[in-house]
Protein backbone atom coordinates (compact mmCIF):
# COMPACT_ATOMS: atom_id res chain seq x y z
CA UNK A 1 0.00 0.00 0.00
CA UNK A 2 1.12 3.63 -0.94
CA UNK A 3 0.83 6.80 0.73
CA UNK A 4 -2.53 8.40 0.08
CA UNK A 5 -2.02 12.01 -1.64
CA UNK A 6 -4.12 15.03 0.02
CA UNK A 7 -6.32 14.82 -2.98
CA UNK A 8 -7.57 11.33 -2.46
CA UNK A 9 -7.43 12.53 1.70
CA UNK A 10 -9.71 15.39 1.02
CA UNK A 11 -12.24 13.19 -1.80
CA UNK A 12 -13.27 11.54 1.69
CA UNK A 13 -13.10 14.26 4.36
CA UNK A 14 -15.77 16.49 6.32
CA UNK A 15 -14.60 19.05 8.39
CA UNK A 16 -16.95 19.28 11.26
CA UNK A 17 -17.64 21.68 14.44
CA UNK A 18 -19.18 20.10 17.95
CA UNK A 19 -19.90 22.57 20.16
CA UNK A 20 -18.73 21.95 23.81
CA UNK A 21 -20.91 21.46 27.16
CA UNK A 22 -18.50 23.57 29.11
CA UNK A 23 -15.46 26.08 28.17
CA UNK A 24 -12.30 23.82 27.56
CA UNK A 25 -9.11 24.74 26.92
CA UNK A 26 -10.12 28.32 25.70
CA UNK A 27 -12.49 27.20 23.39
CA UNK A 28 -16.42 26.48 23.59
CA UNK A 29 -16.79 25.06 19.47
CA UNK A 30 -14.03 22.25 18.61
CA UNK A 31 -13.22 22.19 15.17
CA UNK A 32 -11.84 19.06 13.36
CA UNK A 33 -11.75 16.98 10.37
CA UNK A 34 -12.61 13.66 9.54
CA UNK A 35 -11.29 11.53 6.20
CA UNK A 36 -12.39 8.14 5.39
CA UNK A 37 -10.01 5.44 4.27
CA UNK A 38 -9.95 1.53 3.45
CA UNK A 39 -9.45 0.90 7.59
CA UNK A 40 -11.94 3.51 8.56
CA UNK A 41 -12.51 6.75 9.52
CA UNK A 42 -9.06 8.84 10.85
CA UNK A 43 -9.18 12.58 12.30
CA UNK A 44 -6.84 15.11 11.45
CA UNK A 45 -7.78 18.08 14.51
CA UNK A 46 -4.56 20.14 15.43
CA UNK A 47 -5.42 23.00 17.69
CA UNK A 48 -5.49 26.38 15.22
CA UNK A 49 -2.91 27.85 17.07
CA UNK A 50 -0.21 24.88 15.80
CA UNK A 51 2.38 25.27 13.17
CA UNK A 52 2.12 23.02 10.06
CA UNK A 53 5.37 20.82 11.24
CA UNK A 54 3.51 20.31 14.42
CA UNK A 55 0.22 19.63 12.96
CA UNK A 56 2.00 17.16 10.13
CA UNK A 57 2.34 14.79 13.39
CA UNK A 58 -1.95 15.16 13.54
CA UNK A 59 -2.38 13.84 9.86
CA UNK A 60 -0.11 11.06 10.48
CA UNK A 61 -2.01 9.71 12.89
CA UNK A 62 -5.49 10.33 11.46
CA UNK A 63 -3.43 8.55 7.81
CA UNK A 64 -2.49 5.57 9.96
CA UNK A 65 -6.08 5.23 11.62
CA UNK A 66 -7.91 5.18 8.08
CA UNK A 67 -5.55 3.72 5.87
CA UNK A 68 -4.15 0.89 8.32
CA UNK A 69 -5.91 0.66 11.36
CA UNK A 70 -5.79 -0.46 15.22
CA UNK A 71 -2.90 -2.33 16.23
CA UNK A 72 -3.36 -5.82 17.73
CA UNK A 73 -5.55 -5.09 21.26
CA UNK A 74 -4.17 -6.95 24.36
CA UNK A 75 -7.51 -5.76 26.85
CA UNK A 76 -11.06 -4.78 26.05
CA UNK A 77 -11.28 -2.16 28.67
CA UNK A 78 -9.70 0.66 29.36
CA UNK A 79 -10.06 2.41 32.93
CA UNK A 80 -10.79 6.37 32.82
CA UNK A 81 -10.36 9.50 34.27
CA UNK A 82 -13.09 12.32 34.91
CA UNK A 83 -12.28 15.64 33.24
CA UNK A 84 -13.10 18.80 35.62
CA UNK A 85 -12.36 21.91 33.68
CA UNK A 86 -11.52 25.08 35.53
CA UNK A 87 -14.89 25.81 36.49
CA UNK A 88 -16.21 27.51 39.81
CA UNK A 89 -15.88 24.45 42.87
CA UNK A 90 -19.49 24.71 43.39
CA UNK A 91 -19.95 22.87 39.55
CA UNK A 92 -17.58 20.12 40.18
CA UNK A 93 -20.34 17.40 41.32
CA UNK A 94 -22.27 18.10 37.90
CA UNK A 95 -19.48 17.14 35.65
CA UNK A 96 -18.37 14.38 37.16
CA UNK A 97 -22.06 13.17 37.25
CA UNK A 98 -20.99 12.80 33.66
CA UNK A 99 -18.22 10.04 34.23
CA UNK A 100 -20.54 6.92 35.91
CA UNK A 101 -17.90 5.30 38.37
CA UNK A 102 -15.04 6.92 37.46
CA UNK A 103 -12.45 6.80 40.92
CA UNK A 104 -10.09 9.29 39.29
CA UNK A 105 -10.21 13.13 37.85
CA UNK A 106 -8.09 15.39 36.60
CA UNK A 107 -8.71 18.81 37.35
CA UNK A 108 -7.44 21.96 35.11
CA UNK A 109 -5.74 24.35 37.29
CA UNK A 110 -3.54 27.33 36.84
CA UNK A 111 -6.22 28.59 34.46
CA UNK A 112 -5.45 32.07 33.02
CA UNK A 113 -7.22 35.05 35.37
CA UNK A 114 -7.76 32.80 37.81
CA UNK A 115 -6.61 32.10 41.73
CA UNK A 116 -4.85 29.69 43.64
CA UNK A 117 -8.00 29.58 45.88
CA UNK A 118 -9.69 28.41 42.96
CA UNK A 119 -7.64 26.06 42.44
CA UNK A 120 -7.75 24.59 45.60
CA UNK A 121 -11.36 24.70 45.81
CA UNK A 122 -11.75 23.51 42.60
CA UNK A 123 -9.57 19.85 43.64
CA UNK A 124 -11.19 19.79 47.10
CA UNK A 125 -14.84 19.91 45.65
CA UNK A 126 -13.81 17.13 43.26
CA UNK A 127 -12.01 15.01 46.49
CA UNK A 128 -15.40 14.98 47.87
CA UNK A 129 -16.91 13.19 44.91
CA UNK A 130 -13.79 10.91 43.67
CA UNK A 131 -11.20 8.77 45.48
CA UNK A 132 -8.51 9.63 43.31
CA UNK A 133 -7.55 13.40 42.30
CA UNK A 134 -4.75 14.52 39.81
CA UNK A 135 -3.88 17.77 38.45
CA UNK A 136 -3.33 19.80 34.85
CA UNK A 137 -0.94 22.74 34.47
CA UNK A 138 -0.61 23.18 31.17
CA UNK A 139 2.82 24.63 31.46
CA UNK A 140 0.83 28.19 33.40
CA UNK A 141 3.62 28.01 36.26
CA UNK A 142 6.79 29.41 37.23
CA UNK A 143 8.76 26.77 39.12
CA UNK A 144 7.93 29.01 42.52
CA UNK A 145 4.80 29.26 41.84
CA UNK A 146 4.38 25.55 40.89
CA UNK A 147 5.78 24.79 44.33
CA UNK A 148 3.90 27.16 46.19
CA UNK A 149 0.32 25.70 44.62
CA UNK A 150 1.21 21.84 44.40
CA UNK A 151 1.98 22.48 48.35
CA UNK A 152 -1.44 24.54 48.62
CA UNK A 153 -3.35 21.96 46.80
CA UNK A 154 -1.92 18.92 48.78
CA UNK A 155 -1.74 15.31 47.95
CA UNK A 156 -3.04 14.38 44.70
CA UNK A 157 -1.85 11.44 42.16
CA UNK A 158 0.38 13.68 40.38
CA UNK A 159 0.84 16.74 38.98
CA UNK A 160 0.78 17.07 35.34
CA UNK A 161 3.20 19.72 33.09
CA UNK A 162 3.55 22.30 35.87
CA UNK A 163 5.66 24.25 34.14
CA UNK A 164 7.16 24.73 30.85
CA UNK A 165 10.99 23.40 30.41
CA UNK A 166 12.33 19.64 31.27
CA UNK A 167 14.80 21.63 33.62
CA UNK A 168 11.88 23.69 35.54
CA UNK A 169 10.09 19.78 35.96
CA UNK A 170 13.27 18.28 37.30
CA UNK A 171 13.78 21.54 39.91
CA UNK A 172 9.83 21.27 41.05
CA UNK A 173 9.87 17.47 41.39
CA UNK A 174 12.88 17.75 43.25
CA UNK A 175 11.07 20.29 45.51
CA UNK A 176 8.11 18.53 46.40
CA UNK A 177 6.40 15.14 47.55
CA UNK A 178 3.92 14.75 44.43
CA UNK A 179 4.64 12.42 41.18
CA UNK A 180 5.57 14.68 38.54
CA UNK A 181 3.61 13.51 34.62
CA UNK A 182 5.38 15.20 31.58
CA UNK A 183 2.92 16.24 28.94
CA UNK A 184 3.86 18.68 26.56
CA UNK A 185 7.53 18.01 27.20
CA UNK A 186 6.74 14.68 25.71
CA UNK A 187 4.64 15.26 22.63
CA UNK A 188 6.34 18.67 21.65
CA UNK A 189 9.83 17.67 22.23
CA UNK A 190 12.47 17.10 19.34
CA UNK A 191 13.78 14.35 22.06
CA UNK A 192 11.18 13.43 24.32
CA UNK A 193 13.91 11.34 26.33
CA UNK A 194 15.55 14.40 27.78
CA UNK A 195 12.39 14.20 30.42
CA UNK A 196 14.18 10.82 31.69
CA UNK A 197 17.69 11.76 31.08
CA UNK A 198 16.81 14.58 33.30
CA UNK A 199 15.13 12.85 35.91
CA UNK A 200 12.42 15.22 35.51
CA UNK A 201 9.40 13.15 35.80
CA UNK A 202 7.29 10.17 37.15
CA UNK A 203 5.00 9.61 34.50
CA UNK A 204 4.52 10.36 30.80
CA UNK A 205 1.23 11.52 29.22
CA UNK A 206 0.67 10.10 26.25
CA UNK A 207 -1.27 11.23 22.87
CA UNK A 208 -1.69 9.93 20.18
CA UNK A 209 -2.08 12.57 17.61
CA UNK A 210 1.00 14.43 18.70
CA UNK A 211 2.47 11.74 18.30
CA UNK A 212 2.04 10.79 14.52
CA UNK A 213 -0.22 7.38 15.34
CA UNK A 214 -1.31 4.50 17.75
CA UNK A 215 1.97 2.66 16.48
CA UNK A 216 4.40 6.04 17.21
CA UNK A 217 2.76 6.22 20.99
CA UNK A 218 3.22 2.33 21.05
CA UNK A 219 7.07 2.45 20.19
CA UNK A 220 7.79 5.84 22.73
CA UNK A 221 5.92 4.48 25.32
CA UNK A 222 8.41 1.10 25.36
CA UNK A 223 11.19 3.44 24.66
CA UNK A 224 10.63 6.05 27.93
CA UNK A 225 10.50 3.04 30.95
CA UNK A 226 8.01 5.72 32.70
CA UNK A 227 4.43 4.20 33.32
CA UNK A 228 2.23 6.23 30.83
CA UNK A 229 -1.07 7.74 31.10
CA UNK A 230 -3.12 7.95 27.42
CA UNK A 231 -4.76 10.60 26.80
CA UNK A 232 -7.25 12.68 24.28
CA UNK A 233 -6.37 15.77 22.70
CA UNK A 234 -10.11 16.78 22.67
CA UNK A 235 -11.02 14.02 19.61
CA UNK A 236 -13.66 13.37 18.23
CA UNK A 237 -15.15 9.65 18.52
CA UNK A 238 -13.46 8.83 15.62
CA UNK A 239 -9.87 10.23 17.05
CA UNK A 240 -10.88 8.85 20.62
CA UNK A 241 -11.31 5.43 18.86
CA UNK A 242 -7.64 5.23 17.93
CA UNK A 243 -6.80 6.55 21.79
CA UNK A 244 -8.80 3.77 23.56
CA UNK A 245 -7.57 1.27 21.22
CA UNK A 246 -3.43 2.56 21.62
CA UNK A 247 -4.21 2.28 25.74
CA UNK A 248 -5.85 -1.20 24.94
CA UNK A 249 -3.11 -2.49 23.21
CA UNK A 250 -0.59 -1.34 25.95
CA UNK A 251 1.40 -4.20 27.61
CA UNK A 252 0.97 -2.24 30.62
CA UNK A 253 -1.47 -0.05 31.89
CA UNK A 254 -1.72 0.82 35.66
CA UNK A 255 -3.45 4.43 35.76
CA UNK A 256 -6.59 5.35 34.34
CA UNK A 257 -6.76 7.22 30.93
CA UNK A 258 -7.75 10.46 30.46
CA UNK A 259 -9.97 8.71 26.92
CA UNK A 260 -13.47 10.47 28.97
CA UNK A 261 -13.57 13.39 26.96
CA UNK A 262 -16.93 12.69 24.66
CA UNK A 263 -18.65 13.62 27.50
CA UNK A 264 -17.50 17.50 27.20
CA UNK A 265 -19.11 17.63 23.88
CA UNK A 266 -22.83 18.24 23.08
CA UNK A 267 -22.82 15.94 19.98
CA UNK A 268 -20.58 13.49 18.33
CA UNK A 269 -19.58 12.80 14.52
CA UNK A 270 -20.23 9.06 16.08
CA UNK A 271 -21.38 7.26 19.08
CA UNK A 272 -19.61 8.99 21.76
CA UNK A 273 -17.06 6.95 24.22
CA UNK A 274 -19.31 7.51 27.29
CA UNK A 275 -17.62 5.75 30.33
CA UNK A 276 -19.30 2.91 32.26
CA UNK A 277 -18.45 2.20 35.50
CA UNK A 278 -15.13 3.74 34.66
CA UNK A 279 -14.32 2.21 31.68
CA UNK A 280 -14.35 2.80 27.72
CA UNK A 281 -14.21 0.09 25.57
CA UNK A 282 -12.01 -0.21 22.28
CA UNK A 283 -14.79 -0.01 19.25
CA UNK A 284 -13.21 1.09 15.61
CA UNK A 285 -14.75 3.57 13.57
CA UNK A 286 -15.25 1.27 10.15
CA UNK A 287 -15.67 2.75 6.74
CA UNK A 288 -19.38 1.68 7.23
CA UNK A 289 -19.75 4.22 10.41
CA UNK A 290 -22.59 6.73 9.89
CA UNK A 291 -21.00 10.11 10.66
CA UNK A 292 -23.32 12.57 12.02
CA UNK A 293 -22.13 16.08 11.78
CA UNK A 294 -22.82 19.81 11.51
CA UNK A 295 -21.19 21.77 8.56
CA UNK A 296 -18.96 24.38 9.18
CA UNK A 297 -19.04 27.76 7.17
CA UNK A 298 -17.27 27.19 3.73
CA UNK A 299 -14.59 29.59 4.80
CA UNK A 300 -13.52 27.54 7.36
CA UNK A 301 -13.85 23.96 5.28
CA UNK A 302 -11.49 26.09 3.04
CA UNK A 303 -9.26 26.65 5.82
CA UNK A 304 -9.02 22.77 6.70
CA UNK A 305 -8.61 21.50 3.26
CA UNK A 306 -5.29 24.30 2.81
CA UNK A 307 -4.20 23.41 6.11
CA UNK A 308 -3.88 19.50 4.98
CA UNK A 309 -2.15 20.02 2.07
CA UNK A 310 0.14 21.92 3.71
CA UNK A 311 0.52 19.83 6.61
CA UNK A 312 0.48 16.69 3.51
CA UNK A 313 3.38 18.43 2.19
CA UNK A 314 5.34 18.30 5.59
CA UNK A 315 4.89 14.77 5.75
CA UNK A 316 5.82 14.02 2.32
CA UNK A 317 8.90 16.33 2.03
CA UNK A 318 10.20 16.61 5.69
CA UNK A 319 13.00 19.20 7.04
CA UNK A 320 16.43 17.72 6.21
CA UNK A 321 17.44 15.57 9.23
CA UNK A 322 14.11 14.28 10.57
CA UNK A 323 12.73 11.20 9.64
CA UNK A 324 9.48 10.79 6.50
CA UNK A 325 7.09 9.31 9.43
CA UNK A 326 4.42 8.92 6.55
CA UNK A 327 6.89 6.78 4.47
CA UNK A 328 7.49 4.76 7.55
CA UNK A 329 3.66 3.83 8.37
CA UNK A 330 3.36 2.42 4.44
CA UNK A 331 7.32 0.80 4.25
Amino acid sequence: MTPPSAAELLAESIVVALPMRTRFRGITTRETMIFRGPAGWGEFGPFVEYDDVEAAMWLAAGIEAAYLGPPALVRDAVPINATVPAVPADEVAAILARYPGATTAKVKVAEPGQTLDDDVARVAAAREVVEKVRIDANTNWSVAEAITAIRAIGDVEYAEQPCVTVEELAEVRRAVDVPIAADESIRKASDPMRVVAADAADIAVVKVAPLGGMRALLTLSDEIGLPVVVSSALDSAVGMAAGVAAAAALPHLDHACGLGTGSLFVGDVAEPFVPERGIVRPRWCDPETEIDHAFVAPERTAWWHDRLRRCHDALSEPPSGTRNILANLFQ
